[in-house]
């Protein structure tokens, strides 16, 4: 992020079909997920019921056969209702394998699916479809270790939470279904987040409580989302790449829309048309800062774009704007009104002023994410600022998820080149979203409304789209 404004969001332009995953490194959705196991939840699937070649019947095997179970059977369920035509089962079957306990003899031939050695699927999950010369074509293969160290982390680390190698059979089994109804546009970058969406609508299935072997509670959506930020493009990869999958941004937004409006909504937003935030750095300056401007050049940018985007839109309204003080401070924030309020972003209406903790706050966040996550942070309070002036609450979660919203119609604004003096850099919606389920969600950065990350970031993405009528301040 830099000052004078370069790119809009991009749109995708032909590509070349991919049909894998290549795993490298406004009001809030109602959530109606369980604290335990759903009435009716059967248990886990018999191997003799669902066989995967190669499988050891571990806790990936397990969770792997439980989700192609459920994922046959909502697809069962779904795919006439979306398409018009009946679904049939994969014809190639599944497979399951550990590239370093590897005994060939366990698959047909030697081979997975669509002719591939085992080796093939190392560190990686895909579907290869029918139309392939090879044989044993529309099939799923997984290397089942590394889905293990996804999920449960290496080492000592922490992994992205049991419901990943779920995730991970949802976006190969979209891949399924597109083979069946037809690929969107063929941009890499669409089809792989058209499968993100798919696994989005069948994710609230499981959500809602209807999957006879899957559950999944509330906080974990928190790491599915986390999970995103592995499994995305690395920063500065370009939109029309061969095997492009999308920013962190691109794919969380896919996998929400999915979540959100169901199979439809899938089926019908992967067009040309749609907009991605992936792009390459366009300078060797960028590169070498991974687009990233200095922390005071970043402070100029708050003092200098918030203003500018927040007046607009108060005068739009037919108010006077009357932009607040920003003021940072580090460990206590300024009195206001008598009372000193324990978070590290602030909005005082008495004096019209927004303070932010440097040493709490700002400066970790600038070392540990960037310089737009910073933004991000300070833009919240500041919209309240707004919220203010146009006579409404400041206080409540409404307000909270309004500011957070009017931040992503900030952020597009920007990346379209319509807020005067800031240049968006590749990865800095990334930042967005890390700053939203990482921080965010803290009590002490912003006051206790009880909404997930999930819910935060879900809010930011209806700003980005939708701008900010979906927010409750625009017209």
């Amino acid at each position: 992020m830099s000052s004078s404004p370069r790119r809009a969001l991009t749109r995708a332009v032909v590509g070349t079909l991919l049909g894998s995953i290549v795993l490298t490194g406004c009001g809030a959705t109602l959530i109606d997920g369980h604290a335990a196991p759903a009435a009716g939840v059967a248990g886990d699937v018999a191997p003799e019921d669902f066989p995967i070649i190669g499988a050891a019947d571990d806790d990936i095997d397990r969770v792997a056969r439980n989700a192609l179970a459920d994922l046959n059977g909502y697809w069962t369920e779904q795919f006439g209702p979306t398409f018009g035509q009946d679904f049939t089962p994969l014809a190639g079957g599944y497979y399951s394998v550990d590239p370093n306990n590897l005994d060939p003899a366990q698959y047909p031939n030697g081979q997975i699916g669509c002719g591939e050695p085992p080796q093939a699927v190392e560190n990686n999950a895909f579907y290869c479809d029918a139309s392939t010369d090879y044989p044993n074509g529309d099939a799923i293969q997984y290397d089942r270790a590394f889905l293990s160290e996804l999920a449960f982390g290496t080492g000592g680390g922490e992994g992205y939470g049991r419901f990943i190698p779920a995730l991970v059979m949802a976006h190969e089994f979209g891949h399924a279904v597109q083979a069946r109804a037809g690929y969107p546009f063929q941009a890499s970058i669409a089809i792989e987040t058209q499968a993100d969406c798919f696994a989005g609508t069948w994710t609230k299935w499981v959500a809602d409580g209807h999957a006879p072997h899957n559950t999944i509670r509330p906080a974990e959506l928190d790491d599915v989302l986390r999970g995103y930020l592995l499994l995305r493009d690395p920063v500065g990869t370009g939109l029309n790449e061969g095997e492009a999958h999308g920013s962190y941004f691109d794919r969380v937004s896919a996998f929400q829309q999915g979540f959100d409006g169901g199979p439809a909504a899938c089926r019908d937003s992967f067009g040309p048309d749609r907009p991605y935030t992936q792009g390459e750095f366009q300078t060797d300056q960028e590169l070498q800062t991974n687009g990233n401007a200095s922390y005071p050049q970043t402070q100029e940018l708050i003092g200098l774009t918030l203003p500018e985007f927040w007046g607009a839109a108060v005068r739009t309204a037919g108010r006077t704007f009357e932009p607040p003080a920003i003021q940072p401070f580090s460990g206590s924030a300024p009195d206001c009104a008598g009372a000193t309020p324990d978070t590290d972003l602030v909005f005082c209406a008495a004096d019209n002023s927004v303070g932010y903790d440097e040493v709490d706050l700002t400066q970790p966040l600038y070392s540990d994410v960037g310089d737009y996550a910073v933004l991000t942070a300070v833009a919240i309070p500041y919209a309240l600022g707004a919220r203010d002036q146009l006579k409404l609450s400041t206080g409540d979660q409404a307000a909270v998820e309004s500011a957070v919203c009017q931040v992503g119609a900030y952020t597009a604004a920007a990346l379209n080149g319509t807020v005067p003096g800031i240049q968006i850099s590749p990865g800095d919606a990334d930042e967005s979203v890390s700053f939203l389920l990482e921080y965010a969600t803290d009590p002490h950065v912003l006051p206790d409304v009880d909404l997930t990350g999930f819910q935060l970031v879900d809010v930011f993405r209806s700003g980005v789209f939708q701008g900010l009528t979906a927010c409750g301040i625009g017209s």
